[in-house]
């Protein structure tokens, strides 16, 4: 894989502070009536890009990255960005993940954060589907494919396998972040589910996992198995293919 450069890891760990900040600060700032996440997701998206150009210009001044890795990223970006509306999140079923999780597995964490921001930036403009939620499914797909990149380096059947049990757990913790996003301002007050600004941030978790049990947990799900069957059988030959094109073009060591 692609190793991860000082400045480039500087920077993911910034990401990672400001992405816990945009998830997590409903559980810890009490909101008020007129506030929604509308407001708050361009200052989430225009503090997100940044972060973006930070890690690919890290790498491509330490030299992780060259061109060619950067035309792999704009490959596989504009593949996500074609085979989601195949999906497109009915009845859970998505198309896209897969293609991430073992892009960040072949790449490494630090090419996976850049390609998950890109694959669902691309696809949000393909599909129509830019709205204020968009920087929050941008960040999750960014840790999908960062974390996918930070797996034991398996092989044969054992990373398949790794890969599969990782794209279920992946999926179900994306869908519990993106609830997060909205959840707070969503359900309306008085209900078992419902965002408590009284109560500490401990009930409020527990509030959130009724939520997404109670209107979600099925679609995760449904991302889950669409992830883990697409890696199964695809993860084989995709996996060979990306490891032989990156020995090709150079930007990775053989191995």
């Amino acid at each position: 894989m692609i190793a991860i450069r000082r400045r480039s890891a500087a920077a993911l760990a910034v990401s990672g502070v400001i992405g816990l900040a945009a998830f997590t600060w409903p559980l810890f700032v009490a909101p008020s009536s007129d506030i929604a996440h509308g407001g708050d997701a361009p200052w989430t998206f225009a503090l997100l890009l940044p972060l973006v150009l930070a890690v690919v210009l890290a790498e491509l001044s330490d030299k992780g990255m060259d061109s060619k890795a950067i035309a792999m990223l704009g490959v596989l970006s504009a593949l996500g960005a074609a085979i989601r509306p195949l999906g497109a999140g009915t009845a859970g079923i998505e198309t896209i993940f897969f293609l991430m999780v073992l892009g960040g597995r072949v790449f490494g964490p630090g090419f996976g954060f850049v390609l998950g921001n890109t694959t669902l930036f691309a696809s949000a403009l393909l599909t129509g589907g830019v709205g204020p939620w968009l920087p929050y499914q941008m960040l999750g797909a960014a840790w999908v494919a960062l974390g996918a990149g930070l797996l034991p380096q398996w092989r044969g059947k054992a990373e398949i396998a790794l890969l599969a049990g990782y794209g279920v757990a992946s999926s179900v913790v994306y869908g519990f972040l993106l609830n997060l996003s909205f959840w707070p301002f969503a359900v309306g007050e008085g209900t078992s589910v419902s965002f408590d600004p009284n109560a500490s941030a401990g009930a409020n978790l527990v509030r959130l996992v009724a939520f997404t049990l109670a209107t979600s947990l099925g679609w995760d799900l449904g991302r889950a198995v669409t992830t883990a069957v697409l890696v199964v059988v695809t993860g084989p030959v995709l996996l060979r293919t990306l490891r032989r094109a990156s020995r090709k073009a150079a930007f990775l060591p053989s191995r």
